[in-house]
C-alpha cells in the first residue's frame, strides 16, 4: 500500500507540497517493521502532514528541526485551528515527530543548524554532573531532572535568584506530601552544587533552601494482609490482554520484592533454572545480588515464555507485546500492571512498594530478622530496616511493659 494514498486527501496534499515528502516512504516503512498498526500508522502520518503544513505555511527551517518541533507542539498546537484533519493531541503528536527523527537518522540527514536552548543545555549538563560525577541511577537523574526542569522553566534562568527559589520552593510544598518535599529539597541542593561546580555564585542560595519537618520512621508502613495477596494474586482473569506476563510480573513483586526498575530489567541470562536462583544487577545498590527463586515465581515467568512472550532478539524477560516491538517494557509498564491488579481485585491502593512492605512484614511474621529483611529488599544500610520494627507484633509484645497501675 502506497503511503500517500492511504492517507485522507487533505492530509496527503499536506505532504506532498513539503519538504518532507521525500521522506514519506520510509516512514511509513520504518512504522510497518515497528508492527504498529494500520490506524497507528495513518494516524502518526496524519500528525506529520499537519506539522509539514505548519512549517511550509511559516515557512520555518527545518535545519533547526528540534527547536521547530518544540516551538510546534508547545507554540502551535494550545491554540491551532487548522482544518480537519489536523492532529491536535500532543501525546500523539510528539510520539509521531519522533519517529520522524528517527528516520531522519536512519536516513543519514541530520538537523546541523539546531539552535541550543541554553535551559535545555544546562539541564544536560546537570544530567552528565549527576552521573558521571554523583553515580546517581537513571531513575533518580530523571526525577531530579523533571523537578529541575520546572524550575529553570519558571525563572527563565539557569541559576535562580534567591525571590524566584523561594517562590519555587513554596509552589513545591503546597503540591507534594511531606515525604515529596524532602525530594524536592535534595534535588535543588544537588543542583546548586552543580551550579557551584560551573563556577556560578551560589553560596548566597544554599540558606534558602530548608528541609519540611518530616520524621522518616514515624508513620507506619503501609502493608497488605495475607488474604489481600491471595485477592491481588487471583486479579487475573482468562481473556486478560497479556495476562501471563502481568501474573509473572506481579509474582516477583509479591515474592521476590523487586524494584519496579528491576523488574524491567531482569535478563534471560539473569535466571539460573538449574540452580534455582535469579540475579539482580541493575538494583539500587549498584551491586549483583543473588536470590533464590521461589517455585510460584519460576513457574510464572516459564509460563509467559512459553506461551506468551512474542517471537524477539532481546534478553530481557518482559517485552513489548505491542508496537515497537523488540524492546523490554519500562518501569512504567510494571507500575502500572500492578496498580490495574489492583484496581480489578477492588484494593484501595496505587504504590508498588506496598508489596515490599508486605514482604518484611511476611518474613518477620515467619520468625526472619531485621538483618534478614534487610538481606533480601537489598538495602545499603541496616537502619532503612528499622522501620519494620513496627510491624513485628510478636516481638513487640514479648517486650512489652504494663501500663502504670494496671494488674500484672
Amino acid at each position: 500500500m502506497d503511503a500517500f494514498d492511504s492517507l485522507h486527501p487533505t492530509a496527503a496534499s499536506w505532504l506532498r507540497g513539503s519538504a518532507l515528502a521525500p521522506l514519506v516512504p520510509a516512514y511509513w516503512r520504518h512504522l510497518t517493521e515497528q508492527r504498529y498498526s494500520l490506524s497507528t500508522t495513518k494516524a502518526y502520518l496524519c500528525c506529520l502532514a499537519h506539522f509539514a503544513r505548519w512549517v511550509r505555511r511559516g515557512r520555518h527551517s527545518l535545519d533547526e528541526l528540534d527547536h521547530e518541533i518544540s516551538q510546534f507542539v508547545d507554540g502551535h498546537l494550545p491554540r491551532c485551528t487548522c482544518p480537519s484533519p489536523a492532529q491536535r493531541c500532543r501525546h500523539q503528536v510528539r510520539a509521531a515527530l519522533r519517529h520522524l527523527r528517527t528516520v531522519l537518522g536512519i536516513s543519514g540527514i541530520e538537523s546541523n543548524g539546531h539552535r541550543a536552548d541554553p535551559l535545555e543545555a544546562g539541564l544536560n549538563r546537570f544530567d552528565e554532573y549527576m552521573q558521571q560525577a554523583r553515580g546517581l541511577a537513571r531513575s533518580t537523574r530523571l526525577q531530579r531532572l523533571k523537578i529541575i526542569g520546572r524550575l529553570l522553566r519558571m525563572t527563565a534562568a539557569v541559576t535562580p535568584s534567591a525571590d524566584k527559589l523561594r517562590q519555587f520552593i513554596a509552589q513545591e510544598l503546597a503540591r507534594v506530601s511531606p515525604a515529596s518535599a524532602g525530594v524536592v529539597v535534595t534535588a535543588l541542593r544537588s543542583y546548586l552544587r552543580f551550579r557551584a561546580f560551573e563556577g556560578d555564585p551560589v553560596e548566597h542560595l544554599l540558606p534558602v533552601i530548608v528541609s519540611p519537618a518530616h520524621w522518616r520512621l514515624a508513620p507506619l508502613p503501609q502493608t497488605l494482609s495475607r488474604a489481600d495477596v491471595e485477592r491481588l494474586l487471583d486479579a487475573f482473569p482468562p481473556g486478560l490482554p497479556s495476562r501471563l506476563r502481568s501474573y509473572a510480573i506481579v509474582r516477583c513483586v509479591v515474592d521476590l520484592g523487586l524494584r519496579t526498575h528491576e523488574v524491567s530489567s531482569l535478563a534471560l541470562d539473569d535466571i539460573d533454572w538449574a540452580a534455582g536462583t535469579l540475579r539482580i544487577v541493575k538494583s539500587k545498590s549498584r551491586r549483583v545480588d543473588l536470590m533464590p527463586l521461589p517455585p510460584a515465581t519460576g513457574r510464572a515467568i516459564a509460563e509467559y515464555l512459553r506461551m506468551e512472550r512474542p517471537p524477539t532478539l532481546n534478553r530481557q524477560v518482559f517485552v513489548r507485546h505491542v508496537a515497537p516491538v523488540d524492546e523490554p517494557v519500562g518501569p512504567d509498564v510494571v507500575r502500572n500492571t500492578v496498580r490495574n491488579a489492583y484496581r480489578r481485585c477492588g484494593l484501595p491502593y496505587t504504590r508498588v512498594h506496598i508489596l515490599r512492605h508486605t514482604m518484611a512484614s511476611r518474613l518477620l511474621d515467619t520468625g526472619g530478622t531485621l538483618k534478614e529483611v534487610a538481606d533480601v529488599l537489598r538495602h545499603r544500610q541496616l537502619d532503612t530496616s528499622l522501620i519494620y520494627a513496627k510491624v513485628d507484633l510478636n516481638r513487640l509484645g514479648a517486650v512489652v511493659m504494663p501500663w502504670p497501675g494496671s494488674p500484672a
